[in-house]
């Protein structure tokens, strides 16, 4: 990894951690200061790395700005019962141009991951969820991005990419390494009725936002995920108002925070990212103090994962056959660990998107099932599949 890409923490966010009880978070985590260097990331497998740039973000500037403000309410929190390394790489600087901050974003990544190593971003505009989705180029599989928004960001390829339209860049750009987009919690009203039928036609989720009021149904959406973008924006203003898309209606604090710990739980979630925040509109911290304990939820969850996830066995499961009533079973999987479920597309070859052939899913879709039901998630991964 090029270290030049990073620079250190500010020192007065430094000297502020040396002055916190020993067992908080800046106590334990390695931080790229400018008296330590660069941490040794030997046993870590968790980066914390902040990139201000927000030249990409529509109608927010600044929002590359301030972000050791996000910083400085973390490392004041208590670590839960972890067991995960965490360093802080500190900051990737804006470059000269928007695709030079692309360019060392996706180096970066690339390099966590082959490295087992889970990056956190924090800061830029939410197009540098392009460059964290572009690192995945070189590691031969197909990708699931689920972003956090109130708005779909497709624009159009002849757009200039920005936060606006790096959707459609990821969706058409070569090489196409997307399997899955989803977006959660999505209001209709920011989003054309051409763009909600255009994810219905790529047979891509989007969950509107009051229908994920029941957050449990974000669990099986996030456990499928590979990347995943929070737009600040997606929560209410009243709740986080350093952002200036914010709306009235959105997330509450504590919905955010347990999206965040589903994502974390998730074994197959290996990038988070929380864009768009704004610090010169963030009144008493609030926004930066929220994103502080959404990244501490993310964390909390990771600590909690399962590993349940049925890669090559099935003997810890428990199988259930349902035969619909066109002769087409679907065999679904119930984790004798966790009690996740999981329903099965059988393949005929082993293509590249066999990762993709066992499909998280809940209690709900077997009850589906039963009335002779086909679940949609498992409709839609079967017509990208065949």
């Amino acid at each position: 990894m090029n270290l030049d890409f990073f620079t250190p923490i500010e020192e007065s966010i430094a000297a502020h951690v040396i002055e916190q009880a020993p067992s908080v978070l800046g106590s334990i985590v390695q931080l790229h200061t400018v008296e330590d260097g660069f941490p040794d990331l030997t046993d870590v497998s968790i980066a914390i790395l902040a990139v201000k740039d927000g030249r990409g973000s529509v109608g927010n500037e600044g929002c590359g700005n301030g972000l050791d403000q996000i910083r400085k309410h973390f490392y004041q929190l208590y670590a839960g019962k972890w067991t995960t390394q965490i360093a802080d790489l500190g900051n990737i600087e804006k470059g000269n141009t928007v695709e030079d901050t692309y360019f060392a974003v996706k180096s970066s990544i690339e390099f966590l991951l082959k490295n087992n190593i889970l990056p956190i971003i924090i800061g830029g505009g939410q197009d540098i969820t392009y460059a964290n989705y572009r690192a995945y180029d070189n590691l031969e599989q197909t990708v699931n991005l689920v972003s956090v928004d109130s708005r779909f960001d497709i624009g159009s390829l002849e757009e200039e990419l920005t936060s606006k339209s790096y959707v459609s860049r990821i969706v058409m750009e070569e090489p196409n390494n997307l399997f899955n987009f989803s977006n959660i919690g999505y209001q209709t009203y920011f989003n054309s009725q051409e763009e909600i039928e255009l994810l219905d036609k790529l047979y891509f989720d989007a969950y509107r936002l009051g229908e994920v009021k029941d957050i449990t149904l974000v669990e099986p959406i996030m456990r499928d995920a590979d990347v995943v973008s929070v737009d600040i924006g997606s929560i209410r203003q009243s709740e986080a108002p350093a952002n200036k898309n914010a709306s009235p209606n959105g997330f509450y604090g504590e919905e955010i925070c347990a999206i965040a710990r589903y994502a974390g739980i998730s074994d197959k979630v290996t990038s988070f990212g929380i864009y768009e925040y704004n610090a010169m509109l963030d009144s008493n911290s609030q926004t930066a103090k929220l994103i502080a304990q959404i990244i501490w939820y993310f964390i909390e969850g990771m600590n909690s994962r399962a590993k349940d996830y049925p890669f090559a066995t099935k003997e810890s499961y428990q199988k259930f056959t349902v035969l619909l009533s066109d002769d087409d079973p679907i065999n679904f999987y119930k984790s004798d660990k966790s009690g996740r479920w999981w329903m099965e597309i059988n393949l005929i070859s082993n293509n590249k998107h066999k990762r993709h052939a066992l499909i998280p899913c809940s209690y709900r879709d077997y009850e589906l099932a039963l009335q002779q039901k086909t679940p949609e998630r498992w409709y839609k991964a079967l017509q990208k599949l065949v």
